[in-house]
């Protein structure tokens, strides 16, 4: 184990793992608390890591094809799955897992594009029903082939179909473990 100046932040070496730690995590350390396996922290430094550059590769793929941003893609692809009846902007949030200010500006966003029209609901004057427009639905059909793309050059070309299997079933098994924990 060795220490930084620089930062408050120490480095944890074991054979080829090389993890960063923070200040916090630090403490725990030098206080005997319990911390992550060095493992654990490499999984999830390189979970973090890969997420936000397939996330940053499709969104540029779909910037230089013209194209909105992923969280418009996926913002439609809900939108889409719930047919005619539409759906209301709080379920909108729950699949999408988004704070409702950013949905409300994406939204805002998307409407002004004219791919989708916002309702009001006859139960709740309040509320809104959202529905994706013709436009909205020929714009994500044309986003899908270069998310896709992307894809397959950053997993499918990299990996082969059995370690992508494998991988696959290694974060189901964390997705699984992982909505069950509370701290």
């Amino acid at each position: 184990m060795k220490s930084s100046s620089k930062c408050s932040c120490i480095y944890i070496e074991r054979g080829c793992f090389n993890v960063k730690v923070d200040a916090a995590a630090s403490m725990c350390l030098l206080c005997g608390m319990t911390i992550p396996k060095p493992e654990t922290i490499a999984v999830w430094t390189s979970l973090v890591s890969i997420n936000g550059r397939l996330l940053e590769d499709i969104d540029n793929a779909l910037k230089k094809a013209g194209l909105p941003k992923l969280s418009w893609y996926d913002a439609l692809l809900e939108i889409e799955k719930v047919g005619t009846d539409g759906i209301r902007p709080y379920e909108l949030r729950e699949r999408l897992l988004l704070p409702q200010y950013s949905l409300s500006r994406l939204l805002d966003r998307i409407a002004q594009a004219g791919l989708i029209e916002r309702q009001d609901a006859k139960e709740d004057g309040r509320g809104q029903i959202i529905r994706i427009t013709p436009d909205g639905r020929a714009k994500r059909h044309a986003m899908w082939p270069i998310y896709a793309d992307v894809l397959i050059r950053s997993i499918e070309q990299r990996l082969t179909q059995a370690e992508t299997a494998k991988l696959a079933h290694l974060l189901k098994k964390l997705t699984l473990c992982s909505s069950g924990y509370r701290p």
